[in-house]
């Protein structure tokens, strides 16, 4: 989850880059990320690492949390947050919500494509949980 182009963008090309093949898929807020998740015979299907940013329109990284968190079907996913922000209330609350990992934009600069191969290794070596 994404709002930012810049932000996508990078995030795009760091992933290009890498020799992860995945596909992406950029949603803009967490209602859209909530309606891709849960449509039925979605591309979605097999994936289970969600990078969401917490500053977003509409639904904010931490309602969206909030909200996969109730879905009985996706509450499992694995989340890593990323924001602007590096308060701890923030950090906490991403937290409080089990995400798997969060970090500021501004300490992951140029280290955009370590996070994407810190993705891929961690799909890799985690059994990440089944969707029902």
């Amino acid at each position: 989850m994404e709002d930012d182009d810049g932000d996508a963008k990078a995030v795009s090309r760091a992933l290009a880059r890498s020799p992860v093949r995945t596909v992406l898929h950029r949603v803009s807020d967490g209602i859209e990320a909530l309606k891709l998740m849960r449509a039925r015979g979605s591309a979605l299907a097999d994936t289970y690492i969600v990078l969401a940013d917490l500053n977003m329109p509409r639904m904010n990284g931490i309602e969206f949390l909030a909200e996969l968190r109730r879905d009985p079907i996706l509450r499992r996913t694995v989340v890593f947050m990323v924001s602007t922000s590096d308060s701890e209330e923030d950090r906490n609350a991403a937290y409080n919500f089990s995400v798997a990992g969060f970090s500021p934009k501004h300490k992951l600069g140029k280290n955009l494509e370590k996070l994407i191969k810190v993705l891929d290794d961690y799909a890799r070596i985690v059994d990440l949980p089944r969707m029902p």
